[in-house]
């Protein structure tokens, strides 16, 4: 029996093709694509892969598939788009169980109709769940509710030889799953943990001029008692030709959201303004499509320092927008940024944060030939904990080859 045939039989003739020019993994070549249309399904591609010695990478929407480091080899692309849907909704429990497949725009619609929300605001709202849990991927609301592993009370994962788990001995298997990059194994559905819609928002935006007045204004207001939702920063470089601002969100009933904003705005001082609508940057990447895109995670107190040492080593001040109040931003390249000048970069960001009690500084996103000539985790190697959970799940590593977790 041919692949083709094999996986026409698990899938039907119709969800599984002959990959193209088109059907690549960041740049990688890929055998066959298939698409499951449920967990079992999964499974048993899962199953026959293993029985064939063939590498298997999942994919939602395809959003974020060239950030990270390409896999090694790609002989199967597991397509997730048709395992979509709430398969379970507890009012109660405020707590909502998703395919995996199940777009952040679809899910965020349906659980507005119930009066609540997911607390993930990510910067691609095409995105998948299962994508968004993969890479850990959060926006602003990160700094009140957290990250993915911090809201999936549960996970359905399929293993590398074809099982479906939702624990493993020794392992919190939701916690890893997210920010795996489909290492670890397939997430075919989560249980996550729900918050309710509020009442009010109101945003606070104020002009800075240095990375120095953003940690100073940052960290006035993670001291004060105003309890913000989230505070970020935008930075936007010399080339994008907009002011640098601080922004903070605050919710809750109305007036008490209101007065907190018009507190924060006496607080901040300068030209605070208090908003009802969210900047326009807000939530959104400072990178384009074609841009290099760095991520940065570290001390709060600290962040300010490791962006001056992208600008010295730049030669230039560069965009940066992130989570100011949790030491989380990313910054933008142009694609024409030279490998030395790029290493230095991802070096000096890597060297302020090891001597300033630590953090990481990854190369999110580039072209291969870039990311062929630079470190884009750093020098460290696998942690021995990620290292060990690798050995466990995926010893023949034959899910998402190469590619590599991320610890932020």
């Amino acid at each position: 029996m041919t692949v083709i045939e094999a996986l026409a039989e698990a899938c039907g003739p119709e969800n599984v093709w002959e990959a193209g020019p088109a059907d690549t993994v960041d740049g990688v070549p890929v055998g066959w694509v298939v698409a499951p249309g449920g967990a079992a399904e999964v499974a048993e591609v899962l199953r026959f892969a293993a029985a064939e010695g063939l590498s298997v990478v999942p994919s939602g929407a395809g959003t974020k598939l060239d950030w990270g480091p390409p896999p090694t080899h790609a002989d199967l692309l597991l397509d997730l788009g048709r395992i979509a849907g709430v398969l379970d909704f507890s009012p109660a429990a405020m707590t909502a169980t998703v395919a995996a497949g199940t777009s952040m725009r679809a899910l965020r619609a349906h659980l507005l109709k119930e009066n609540c929300r997911l607390p993930l605001d990510v910067g691609s709202p095409a995105a998948t769940l299962g994508g968004v849990l993969a890479t850990n991927e959060a926006g602003p609301l990160r700094h009140r509710f957290g990250a993915p592993r911090d809201l999936v009370t549960g996970v359905q994962v399929a293993l590398d030889e074809g099982s479906l788990e939702r624990s493993v001995d020794g392992f919190d298997l939701a916690r890893h799953a997210c920010g795996s990059y489909g290492t670890l194994g397939v997430i075919t559905e989560a249980t996550l943990r729900l918050e309710p819609l509020p009442a009010a928002r109101a945003w606070v935006t104020r002009p800075v001029t240095t990375p120095r007045e953003v940690q100073q204004l940052t960290e006035a207001l993670v001291a004060s008692p105003l309890d913000p939702v989230a505070i970020e920063a935008d930075l936007p470089g010399v080339a994008r030709g907009r002011p640098a601002e601080l922004a903070a969100l605050f919710e809750g009933e109305r007036a008490v959201a209101l007065q907190r904003a018009e507190t924060a705005a006496k607080l901040l001082g300068g030209a605070a303004t208090v908003e009802q609508l969210p900047p326009a940057w807000w939530g959104r990447y400072p990178f384009d499509a074609d841009d290099v895109a760095l991520k940065v995670w570290g001390r709060p107190s600290e962040l300010f320092a490791v962006v001056y040492a992208l600008r010295d080593a730049a030669g230039m001040p560069v965009p940066v927008r992130g989570s100011v109040g949790l030491g989380v931003a990313h910054v933008a390249l142009p694609d024409t940024v030279s490998p030395e000048r790029l290493d230095g970069m991802l070096t000096a960001a890597r060297t302020v944060l090891l001597a300033r009690g630590g953090g990481g500084c990854t190369l999110l996103r580039a072209p291969l030939d870039l990311r062929e000539l630079v470190e884009t985790h750093g020098p460290e190697p696998m942690s021995s904990d990620a290292a060990r959970i690798k050995l466990a799940l995926d010893p023949e590593d034959r899910l998402s080859p190469g590619r590599m977790p991320d610890p932020s």
